[in-house]
């Protein structure tokens, strides 16, 4: 039996939120760091794409770590050894000079984004929210994050205009380290309906998740979700710079100080973050309310539809943004569904170390977005192809979720 009474903006949802704002704001902008940095130091875009890769596979190895540390020494201390790696692993960028040191760097800042990011606060919040508001509780989190989106890319692209990206890098670095204020507000007992769950060992449970197909099959559907949000963060700013029509000077965008495609470039990623907060708040509503599976389903596949409606048309500045906030709306709305998932099937004790494994293969996904973004853009220079093999695995994604099973596992006592 739940009660209705139980409040949604809890101390501890407040302050995960804010986290991920901070959190979320700098790992936004790093696309738009990708001309800047090419042209400072003469690197091709290979180059930084493959560093950008791999800190999303740093973040995907990270993620069930932070996971296990958080359930074994406690969500703060956790934190906060993810928030000094962030910071430590910006500040050391900032005097990287060559591509093997930044990419190098990267593993450090990868690391970081896991300790403090999406699986840590997700599976914190999820812990301590009652059941009947887990689903809203995860939405209203992630759309935290992508209000980070919202300001990060524009902070950075106006940053860059003024100063050195060695300087943007420090003042981010400091801006990550706020997030310890709030850590005080982080204690989270676990909700009274999880803590009556039977208690197994760690390893039990993730043994049996494994064993069961529905496991697999979230496990392959989140690829594609971060094969397309690794690619469009970091490279979509650069297409819309160099493909995009020209900028109408008397047009709303440049009332709004948006003149040249590549400030476009950087306001595209704020204003797919602009809809994704209303898209993933909507997506946590809806997953209280109906099957989730049914609709990750769905938000793969109209992710597949307007991935081909923009590459099959003109890159204009009015494609663009009618692409960005069409995209927005579907962007992390995966993500409440899908770590609801995991929670709905397996429980909240363990979902960390649960929900961290399956985002690995986001983090997969995100790895191969970026380099092979990079990589195939120096061979053929443009972007259509790797488009393309985005759209076949989220069009895969959509089919693998139907035969997922959503009833809990059952569970033994220990």
């Amino acid at each position: 039996m739940t009660d209705s009474r139980s409040p949604i903006l809890t101390p501890v949802l407040l302050a995960g939120s804010a986290i991920l704002i901070l959190s979320f704001a700098i790992r936004s902008s790093f696309g738009v760091f990708q001309i800047p940095i090419a042209q400072a130091h003469g690197w091709d875009r290979g180059a930084f794409s493959f560093a950008i890769a791999i800190q999303n596979l740093a973040w995907g190895f990270g993620q069930p770590i932070f996971g296990a540390l958080a359930e074994r020494i406690g969500d703060r201390k956790a934190l906060t050894l993810g928030a000094l790696l962030y910071a430590g692993g910006l500040v050391l960028s900032a005097f990287a000079t060559t591509p093997g040191a930044y990419q190098l760097l990267e593993i450090m800042v990868g690391f970081g984004i896991a300790g403090i990011g999406f699986g840590t606060i997700l599976a914190l919040i999820g812990r301590s929210a009652a059941p009947e508001h887990r689903s809203l509780s995860l939405g209203l989190a992630t759309a935290a994050g992508s209000l980070g989106q919202v300001i990060g890319p524009l902070a950075a692209a106006g940053l860059i205009a003024r100063m050195p990206v060695s300087t943007v890098f420090m003042i981010f670095a400091a801006t990550i380290l706020l997030a310890l204020v709030l850590l005080p507000f982080l204690h989270a007992p676990m909700h009274p309906h999880a803590a009556a769950a039977p208690a197994e060992p760690l390893t039990t449970v993730v043994a049996r998740a494994f064993r069961d197909p529905s496991f697999t099959l979230i496990f392959l559907g989140f690829f594609s979700c971060g094969y397309q949000l690794g690619f469009i963060t970091a490279h979509f700013p650069a297409l819309v710079t160099e493909v995009c029509g020209a900028i109408d000077p008397s047009g709303p965008l440049a009332a709004l100080g948006i003149s040249t495609t590549s400030a476009l470039g950087a306001a595209s990623i704020a204003f797919i973050g602009v809809a994704n907060i209303c898209g993933t708040i909507t997506a946590g509503w809806l997953g209280k309310r109906y099957s989730k599976k049914y609709l990750l389903a769905g938000i793969y596949l109209l992710r597949t539809l307007v991935a081909s409606a923009f590459i099959l048309n003109p890159v204009t500045p009015a494609t663009v943004i009618l692409f960005s906030l069409a995209m927005g709306a579907l962007w992390l709305a995966t993500v409440p569904l899908t770590s609801g998932l995991v929670a709905q099937i397996y429980g909240v004790r363990y979902m960390g170390t649960l929900y961290g494994i399956v985002f690995f293969s986001h983090q997969l996904g995100s790895f191969m977005g970026v380099w092979l973004g990079g990589r195939l853009y120096d061979l053929y220079g443009n972007y259509t192809l790797v488009w393309w093999v985005g759209i076949g695995i989220g069009a895969f994604s959509a089919l693998v979720h139907l035969p997922v099973r959503e009833r809990p596992l059952e569970l033994r006592p220990a």
